[in-house]
């Protein structure tokens, strides 16, 4: 999630992560949630919203990635490796829903459980796709299992990640076209101290995209033939984007584009938007931090990198680590669908952000969150729920309309 190493200076030492059946993981709407021609109703100013947060549970031990289930229910993974259920009728259960705390790294503040999404056919198989940094040395892992049966898990992919315990990204989601998306980070300290981010021969620093409906020789999944690298020598087929340092969450909208927050080094913070039909797509770094030229050695006359759509610097917001969100597509506001909200660790600012229909994007801060967001979510009927790290809190997000002169404040 957060770099805490690199940053830990600036960082106290308890600072630490589509669906397509009904429900996304920490992505686009569920069933019961708006459709994208819903979201053709006049959309307010972002200054003319505020966000109001609820408290809904408490008592979870550093939760760090949420999804939702078809039933109601959302899954919360702790960083230990134990997975608790919430549902809005019954609140939180006493006990784990699932332990994986045996198989479970935990040895640095960013090690853990670290990402959890239901497969497409959840409703018929039950099966869960997870990402964790796994014992003994730390190996990002992609695994799945059913939800009742932790000694059925299957490892799909791992990458070795054994010198430092920091950025390991860890978000997984299905996306529209039924593929597995999951999030690495660039191998940990500073720097890039390995270069990874631009390097299309290592999975570190990258979105990778899967076909886990299908097995193809030794391996459990199948390269999509789509997927940007498949015919590169030298490079891992599995990429679908890279230059990121640490994606510690990103969801999938509607249109199966995906919605990025690269946690940055010391200076600045972004969000990208990246469609479609944009595979392939480098973010920069470590040739870039954001837009700034962070590493002139690592850029390469001719390479283009995608822009951020929204960008902010520590020494202007108090911030220190975007926990990037998710795009609103509930009923509750229908002035706000559409509408893609993240936060900060640091700053728990809430930032909006949304396409303008002529081009380009509009952003605003339309309020704050509460303490230490660590990962965004939505239940079946598409609205917000956020996680709180350390004080174990789960929060339901709704939007507001507020006068224009009290409303956010717009943001470069």
């Amino acid at each position: 999630m957060v770099r805490w190493r690199g940053r830990t200076a600036a960082m106290t030492a308890g600072l630490l992560a589509l669906v397509s059946s009904a429900l996304m993981s920490a992505s686009g709407p569920a069933a019961g949630a708006a459709t994208p021609g819903a979201d053709r109703a006049a959309p307010v100013p972002l200054t003319e919203l505020t966000v109001v947060s609820e408290q809904v549970a408490f008592g979870l031990q550093r939760p760090v990635a949420i999804t939702g289930l078809p039933d109601g229910r959302m899954l919360i993974a702790e960083k230990d490796g134990t997975v608790r259920s919430y549902h809005p009728d019954t609140g939180l259960a006493a006990a784990p829903i699932l332990d994986l705390t045996a198989r479970i790294d935990t040895s640095d503040n960013e090690r853990g459980l670290l990402g959890i999404t239901p497969a497409p056919d959840f409703v018929r198989t039950g099966m869960l796709y997870v990402s964790y940094t796994s014992l003994p040395a730390g190996a990002l892992t992609l695994a799945r299992l059913p939800i009742g049966a932790p000694d059925r898990l299957q490892v799909l992919l791992t990458q070795e990640h054994a010198e430092y315990g920091n950025h390991n990204g860890g978000q997984v989601a299905f996306g529209r076209d039924g593929y597995l998306y999951w999030s690495t980070g660039d191998g940990g300290y500073a720097n890039d101290p390995y270069k990874a981010g631009q390097d299309l021969g290592t999975l570190l620093g990258k979105i990778v995209r899967i076909d886990v409906a299908r097995a193809c020789g030794a391996k459990p999944y199948c390269v999509p033939a789509g997927n940007p690298f498949v015919r590169k020598p030298g490079a891992r087929p599995e990429i679908w984007l890279y230059g990121l340092r640490n994606p510690w969450r990103f969801s999938i909208d509607i249109d199966n584009s995906l919605w990025i927050g690269d946690v940055g080094q010391g200076l600045v913070e972004e969000v990208d938007h990246v469609r479609p039909w944009q595979g392939g797509a480098n973010l920069g770094w470590s040739c870039r931090e954001g837009t700034p030229v962070f590493d002139p050695d690592q850029c390469r006359p001719g390479v283009r990198y995608v822009d951020p759509v929204f960008e902010y610097e520590h020494f202007m917001t108090e911030g220190c680590s975007v926990t990037g969100g998710v795009v609103y597509r509930g009923s509750r506001t229908p002035e706000a669908r559409g509408v893609y909200l993240a936060s900060d660790y640091c700053s728990t600012a809430a930032f909006a952000v949304r396409p303008k229909a002529g081009g380009g994007y509009e952003s605003a801060t339309i309020g704050h969150l509460p303490t230490q967001p660590t990962a965004f979510g939505v239940d079946v009927q598409g609205e917000l729920y956020v996680l709180s790290d350390l004080p174990g809190f789960l929060s339901r997000v709704r939007f507001e309309r507020v006068p224009p002169a009290a409303g956010g404040v717009t943001t470069p």
